[in-house]
């Protein structure tokens, strides 16, 4: 049985660093699914930065509303699968018009049939800070920890991971060496 993970934190706490060490732990042909669109300047930027960071280690999946359709082909040839990151798939949703919670019922149904490769999944905890001040803002705070809830019932591991720490909070802990990238 292939052990899902779902890793969590706030704006760069270290979570994706942790998860590419975990991936990179856990096959010999992780892909890095990316979520995100480059729309400005800025982002294109930070992803220029990202894939610089993984340059070699990770084949490249780009892929901003289709998530399960692409794990689901990525698992044909990749035993990790490496997805970064759910907040921002779903406000692609979102901007798409999708219907989120269907979406999120599709990706746990997918993870459910994906045995032999294991997916881990980045997303920002974003319910522990102050309520959102417009309507937009909190429905999307309560699809994304809606979604959260619904993907760490059927992970078989659940990090948290603040100031570059990991925490366990279902499952396995990390091996020592786990932690941040040397």
């Amino acid at each position: 049985m292939t052990r899902h993970a779902l890793v969590l934190g706030g704006a760069r706490s270290g979570k994706t660093a942790f998860a590419e060490s975990l991936a990179l732990r856990s096959g010999s042909t992780p892909v890095y699914v990316a979520t995100a669109e480059v729309l400005d300047g800025e982002m294109r930027d930070r992803v220029a930065s990202h894939q610089a960071g993984r340059a070699g280690q990770f084949a490249t999946i780009e892929e901003p509303l289709a998530l399960s359709t692409t794990l689901i082909k990525a698992a044909r040839s990749h035993d990790v699968i490496l997805v970064d990151c759910l907040t921002l798939w779903i406000t692609n949703l979102l901007i798409a018009g999708e219907n989120v919670s269907e979406k999120v019922e599709r990706l746990s149904d997918t993870l459910g049939q994906l045995d032999g490769t294991r997916v881990i999944l980045v997303s920002n905890e974003v319910g522990l800070g102050i309520v959102p001040d417009n309507a937009m803002a909190r429905t999307f705070r309560d699809l994304a920890g809606s979604a959260h809830q619904r993907l760490a019932d059927i992970c078989d591991d659940v990090y948290f991971v603040i100031a570059g720490l990991p925490m366990t909070l279902k499952g396995e802990p990390p091996i020592p060496t786990m932690g941040l990238p040397q």
